[in-house]
């Protein structure tokens, strides 16, 4: 039997949910044993190949996040929607409330020098979307791990559950943690 390939990928969001990941600890060896990790923040691989299972963190708010996005989509066999951010927008959404360009303002132009005359930057920065949104607003997800961050455990569950090829049973709640 060859192993699986799983990706890890942080859109926007704090990397909470990659630490929940990390925090599976050992058995990360179990994972190991059925599964290469091919791609995450802390494997050094630009283009996302194709992967069994990819985990995706974080909402969709820059155009090279919508990018991104899409390509994992088509690379993937499953997607999961990992944490609040991936699932509903969560507090990167937060911005929708005022908008794009009201934030920029507040951010750059009454933050930065604290006298309002601050310039919103435009030269080597990413292009933002208005809206920012969950994944499933873009593209076709296959399961979502809810959770600000989802737990070390609930991850480990899906996680092994997927490269066993079997459906992850999510209906009892019983591995579910919001906020």
């Amino acid at each position: 039997m060859s192993k699986k390939r799983i990706a890890t990928v942080w859109l926007g969001g704090c990397s909470g949910c990659h630490m929940s990941l990390l925090d599976i600890d050992e058995r990360i060896l179990e994972v190991a044993k059925l599964a290469d990790i091919v791609k995450s923040p802390v494997v050094d691989v630009k283009e996302c190949p194709e992967v069994d299972i990819c985990l995706v963190e974080g909402a969709v708010y820059a155009r090279e996040h919508l990018e991104e996005l899409e390509h994992l989509r088509k690379s993937s066999r499953v997607l999961v929607a990992l944490g609040d951010c991936a699932v509903n927008g969560n507090v990167p959404a937060m911005r929708n409330r005022v908008g794009l360009q009201a934030a920029l303002e507040r951010a750059y132009r009454a933050f930065e020098t604290g006298d309002g005359a601050g310039p919103v930057p435009s030269v080597g920065v990413t292009a933002l979307l208005e809206r920012v949104t969950p994944l499933h607003a873009h593209v076709k997800v296959d399961y979502f791990l809810p959770g600000c961050p989802p737990s070390a455990d609930l991850i480990h569950f899906v996680l092994v559950e997927l490269l066993h090829d079997r459906v992850p049973d999510l209906a009892s709640g019983a591995k579910l943690k919001y906020g």
